[in-house]
């Protein structure tokens, strides 16, 4: 555990009030790969005056920082993430206005679909079945069925972080409009700067209830059929190659159902590791490593990983 003194303990429990904070705080119960050692300090804000508070003590005092939502696309270190893991998920507050919906960071990307579709607003419900948050949508311009979050969003409110400003003032707000995003396939701005999303606004358009929830339950059973739902992971491991698909290569492999440890390709979908229920971060590394290998030697093609690691190494 990295050393954080007793005063800057104070600041951060001041920050986010004493309900909030806790130490030591297993990332296996926050991501849903279900791995992961502990994390320093864990907390959460739930309102943008204890972010923007928070992030400002953490950037005085040199933090090492991790934002976190719902784990969705994450592999967390064995031996924990070291200093300060934010999670947003209590950060959920949702606005309509017209045809247009601006939804904050930690709000559930599946919820904001419903919650749409229940206003006979389309757009959304290519993310029905999408189990990050609306933040690590943004950051991964998170996509399914033909639908990306950039299609729909028009604009965004951070925190832009300038460690040069002064004490109180490295986290100030800002906002992004849709070209400012630098969007392009799983990437966005967020990736290339320091900057924290709080919310977005997303433009739809108004049709049938009945058209939008049908076609919610057609996306949900080609989920449900397709993908190993059942069982703890992290969704697509890989990137799709340009002109292949990832889970016939690595099917075409003989990889279907291989394990490393506690970690194994699906045998529903070889595009998909799974957590067979006593997985560490290691096996799944490990695995994702011989698979790229694997197909590598036989097709040619280096898969690129779309999921991320953190933590210490």
């Amino acid at each position: 555990m990295q050393h954080i003194d007793r005063e800057l303990i104070l600041a951060l429990t001041q920050a986010v009030g004493e309900n909030n904070i806790r130490f030591n705080e297993p990332m296996s119960q926050h991501t849903t790969f279900q791995v992961g050692g502990p994390a320093d300090v864990f907390v959460i804000p739930r309102t943008k005056k204890a972010l923007t508070d928070l992030l400002n003590i953490i950037l005085v005092n040199n933090l090492p920082y991790f934002i976190l939502g719902k784990g969705s696309n994450l592999i967390v270190s064995d031996k924990g993430i070291r200093g300060v893991v934010i999670s947003t998920l209590k950060m959920t507050h949702v606005d309509y206005f017209e045809n247009f919906v601006t939804a904050w960071t930690g709000l559930e990307l599946w919820k904001l679909s419903q919650s749409t579709a229940a206003r006979g607003l389309t757009g959304l419900e290519f993310a029905c079945g999408i189990p990050g948050t609306v933040g690590g949508a943004v950051f991964m311009n998170a996509g399914a069925y033909e639908g990306e979050i950039s299609q729909i969003l028009t604009c965004s409110e951070i925190l832009e972080l300038d460690r040069s400003a002064p004490p109180g003032k490295m986290a100030d707000w800002n906002a992004l409009e849709h070209e400012d995003h630098d969007f392009a396939y799983r990437h966005s701005v967020f990736q290339e700067k320091e900057l924290i999303h709080l919310c977005s606004t997303f433009k739809l358009d108004r049709i049938d209830k009945r058209k939008i929830k049908a076609r919610i339950k057609e996306f949900t059973r080609a989920r449900e059929e397709k993908q190993p739902l059942e069982l703890p992971s992290a969704g697509s491991v890989f990137r799709r190659p340009e002109g292949f698909y990832v889970g016939k290569l690595i099917q075409d492999c003989c990889l279907k159902g291989f394990r490393i440890g506690g970690a194994a390709i699906s045998e529903k979908h070889c595009g998909f590791i799974v957590n067979l229920g006593n997985a560490a971060a290691k096996d799944i590394l490990a695995l994702i490593e011989h698979v790229r290998n694997t197909v590598q030697q036989r097709f040619g093609v280096l898969l690129q990983t779309e999921v991320r690691f953190v933590g210490e190494k």
